[in-house]
């Protein structure tokens, strides 16, 4: 089967250094699995490489979408496949990098998604009733038909929940469809790198001062320039974390200083799910830095790993 790398972890583990380093030892190319890289003109906020960290290294799916683009994971394994294939096709690596756990689920695990059928007016009046009604409300409703899928949701998960809605009433249900997905074999033959930090503490001191770094290098000037060209908290982009945050604050809703810390919460929470989803990846070596990343490691570990 078709071999594929992946780097993956908890945000500010270091992924990104070790992709590169990874590609010229693997001779491969990098393919991003974040759910915000694939927008342009988001680049602070979702810590985009820079053509000086990407190191002659060829990057795909980063910057592929305008901002007012809805992408979903079905867009993504769409546009990506493709990428991946091609990289094959040309005897090399695909490096698969980023911490988004359902792009590199449904990239690797060959997903389905032509059975999900999309009505975009059904979809717009279910979001209405959720902005009118509430997540517990639609929560309810979708138990009915969907039981299982509705005591996994969060009643404040408006997309989730409103995308189950809308294929339940379209006579389907996404658990079953998930079963009969999940029973496939997979698309790729993929082996996993996990980075972590032994203390947890010392992840969120990295993610505390990544923000800092964010804010120093105009994070709240490039949010500010999104709303100027009419992006609103109600696009996909600017649900992200530390966009929404620093709307808010540009918005009047609370103080700059006040969204900085939201976003350092929000984003240690983010870590804390991405680790726990990591646990579901196999074959899996996982990479446990100390105080600060210790590269040298990780690619020896990981060459040995892969090859």
């Amino acid at each position: 089967m078709r071999k594929v790398a992946v780097i993956t972890g908890p945000t500010a583990t270091g992924k990104t250094e070790l992709g590169v380093r990874l590609a010229r030892v693997l001779n491969g190319e990098v393919v991003s699995a974040d759910s915000m890289q694939v927008y342009r003109l988001m680049d602070v906020g979702t810590a985009k490489p820079t053509e000086e960290e990407m190191g002659g290294v060829p990057h795909h799916m980063i910057g592929v979408a305008d901002p007012f683009e809805d992408w979903s994971v079905s867009r993504y394994v769409e546009e990506a496949v493709p990428v991946c294939e091609d990289i094959l096709a040309r005897g090399k690596t695909p490096i698969l990098v980023g911490g988004t756990g359902l792009y590199i689920q449904a990239l690797i695990s060959g997903w389905d998604f032509e059975a999900r059928p999309e009505d975009m007016g059904l979809r717009a009046e279910l979001e209405a009733r959720f902005d009118r009604l509430g997540g517990e409300a639609l929560l309810a409703e979708l138990a009915e038909t969907d039981p299982e899928r509705a005591r996994k949701l969060h009643p404040n998960d408006k997309k989730r929940v409103v995308r189950a809605l809308e294929i339940a009433k379209s006579g389907g249900s996404i658990s079953d469809h998930d079963r009969e997905t999940q029973s496939r074999p997979a698309r790729f033959d993929a082996r996993y790198i996990v980075l972590n930090y032994a203390d947890r503490a010392d992840l969120y001191a990295r993610i505390d001062r990544r923000v800092d770094k964010m804010m120093e290098r105009g994070l709240a000037d490039e949010v500010r320039g999104l709303l100027q060209m009419g992006l609103t908290s109600a696009h996909t982009a600017m649900q992200a974390i530390g966009y929404k945050e620093i709307c808010a604050a540009l918005e009047g809703r609370c103080t700059l200083e006040e969204a900085v810390e939201t976003v350092k919460r929000e984003s240690r929470r983010y870590a804390k799910r991405q680790i726990s989803w990591c646990k579901r990846y196999g074959p899996r070596l996982d990479v446990i830095f100390e105080k600060e990343p210790d590269f040298e490691k990780a690619v020896s570990l990981s060459t040995d790993f892969l090859v």
